[in-house]
């Protein structure tokens, strides 16, 4: 089904008739296709299930290619991204591009499905905003982090699920749900893997988001559980290069603390009440999913 995605999405590109367009798509990894896989799953494989898993990739794709020129990102799932190889003003001009075909493809399928992606990606573009005021300092608030990874996040995810649940006849505010805690641990899941593991395992520089300014959940319960003097050290690595002496000593105080597990801890909770959710739905291949995001390396 997912092939069905891609060749829509081809489709799609083919249609802008710009060659230097189709030259760009074909430099961006796929990724997961987490929210074409939702989609399907809950709503099948017919014409709006794929037209609708399409659009929403294609916004996904533009947020991408906006977040790398914002963070000043180079790689991008193993590969240069395209601002490292094309510069910043055509990264963001051809996400502009996917945005605006995205729409102008959205409003034939269902004006209730394109209410609810619509506003997710109002909600998209308030929280990249939050994330890059949050940048500029140490955010020790764990409210004001679940409330940026939703928008930035989730909001795309949560809309996913419950316009598919709206296409197949299906209960949207279960999916909505579902949907929502989904996106909230994937990306708790993702600030865990960027501390854990490897630039090679992650297909980008590990630690990048703590040498951005980012605050992640670990951090935040890294900073409360910390004496005075660690956590002046803490502050002073902020926002610049991270050494292999510092990241050893971040890994040290997160195994230490324990920030690690217990952040770990809420994103699996999300996941079993979506689990839960989807029990009830009679969804196992959506309950497969859930668990699939907490137990990914990658």
């Amino acid at each position: 089904m997912l092939e069905a995605v891609e060749r829509r999405i081809g489709h799609y590109i083919d249609e802008l008739e710009d060659r230097d367009a189709a030259a760009l798509y074909a430099r961006l990894p796929a990724g997961k296709r987490l929210r074409a896989r939702l989609i399907l799953t809950i709503a099948g494989s017919g014409p709006a299930a794929i037209k609708t898993a399409a659009v929403v990739e294609m916004i996904h794709a533009a947020s991408l290619l906006h977040d790398d020129v914002i963070d000043d990102a180079f790689v991008r799932r193993g590969r240069p991204s395209l601002n490292a190889l094309y510069g910043n003003k055509t990264s963001i001009m051809f996400g502009d591009v996917l945005y605006s075909k995205a729409f102008h493809e959205l409003v034939d399928i269902d004006r209730r499905v394109a209410r609810v992606v619509s506003a997710a990606v109002v909600e998209l573009s308030l929280g990249e905003r939050r994330d890059l005021l949050l940048s500029q300092s140490f955010n020790t608030d764990r409210e004001v982090y679940l409330h940026m990874i939703y928008q930035k996040t989730a909001s795309l995810i949560e809309a996913a699920s419950e316009a598919a649940a709206i296409l197949a006849g299906k209960n949207p505010d279960a999916y909505r749900t579902y949907g929502r805690n989904l996106g909230i641990a994937f990306q708790m899941i993702d600030d865990l893997l960027d501390i854990t593991q490897s630039a090679e395992q992650l297909g980008k520089p590990a630690m990048h988001d703590f040498q951005e300014g980012k605050t992640t959940l670990p951090y935040i319960y890294l900073h409360e559980a910390l004496g005075e003097a660690d956590r002046e050290r803490l502050l002073a690595m902020h926002g610049r290069p991270v050494t292999e002496e510092n990241a050893a000593w971040i890994r040290g105080k997160m195994a230490e603390t324990g920030a690690l597990e217990r952040a770990r801890g809420e994103a699996e909770a999300l996941v079993n009440e979506a689990i839960g959710l989807m029990k009830r739905e009679r969804e196992p291949a959506l309950e497969a999913m859930a668990r699939k995001m907490i137990e990914r390396d990658y």
